[in-house]
């Protein structure tokens, strides 16, 4: 399998990290949970008894929650024993504001990311995008702008016909975003103009590659939350 390697520890049992990007319900008490892994790409899991009150894996998997998950490889799937949750990015989700952008940075990096593929960088730019997210000294705007040109653009997913009308300003910002490390890229502010220009040249190239409308961009929508 493609990636890097996962930690195998015995009696059929890997240990990977990760971040859950969707949990949901499966029969009465388990969950069913997809994790974006720097080993082997996005993974899908079942949580059996995850549901229940004392469960020791209900804290772990929901969405946003990064760690360490130890699972059991079965011959078709995969099942979480064990996890070790280091951030579960609190700040993001219990703010109004900020928590349906994180949403929609979850499924964006679920549209891009495969299994068993090599998704360290993808796993790199998700985790950088949320923690930038309630970071009060950057806009919001300018975060998700960010996240969705590098995740396009690191997945072939580019077109320079729509960036080509840019000003300086902003085909500097354009190079600086697709080229700088991921560690950096959330520390730089633009003037509104320049943001204005440069989100509607991202916008049309999402449009000609993104083939199917996002649930989580939809929610967006309707609630019309103004970031800033």
């Amino acid at each position: 399998m493609p990636g890097r390697t996962a930690g195998e520890i015995g009696d059929n049992l890997i240990e990977v990290t990760g971040l859950v990007l969707s949990a949901s319900p499966v029969g009465e008490y388990d969950k069913r949970v997809v994790i974006l892994t720097r080993e082997r790409g996005k993974l899908h899991a079942f949580a059996k008894g995850a549901r229940r009150p004392n469960s020791p894996l209900i804290g772990g998997i929901r969405p946003f929650c990064f760690g360490t998950f130890t699972l059991y490889e079965g011959r078709s799937s995969y099942t979480v024993k064990q996890l070790s949750i280091v951030k579960d990015f609190e700040e993001v989700t219990s703010r109004v504001e900020y928590v349906y952008l994180g949403y929609y940075f979850l499924e964006f990096a679920d549209y891009y990311s495969r299994e068993y593929g090599d998704e360290f960088s993808t796993l790199k730019l998700l985790y950088q995008a949320l923690r930038a997210l309630s970071r009060d000294s950057l806009d919001n705007r300018l975060v998700r702008l960010v996240f969705e040109l590098r995740m396009m653009a690191m997945n072939g997913d580019f077109d320079g016909a729509c960036f080509q009308n840019l000003g300086s300003t902003g085909a500097y910002a354009l190079d600086f975003i697709v080229n700088t490390p991921v560690e950096r890229l959330f520390t730089f502010a633009l003037s509104e103009e320049v943001l204005a220009e440069l989100s509607a040249a991202t916008e049309e190239n999402r449009i000609r590659y993104i083939n199917r409308p996002l649930k989580s961009e939809e929610v967006l929508n309707s609630i019309n939350i103004t970031f800033s």
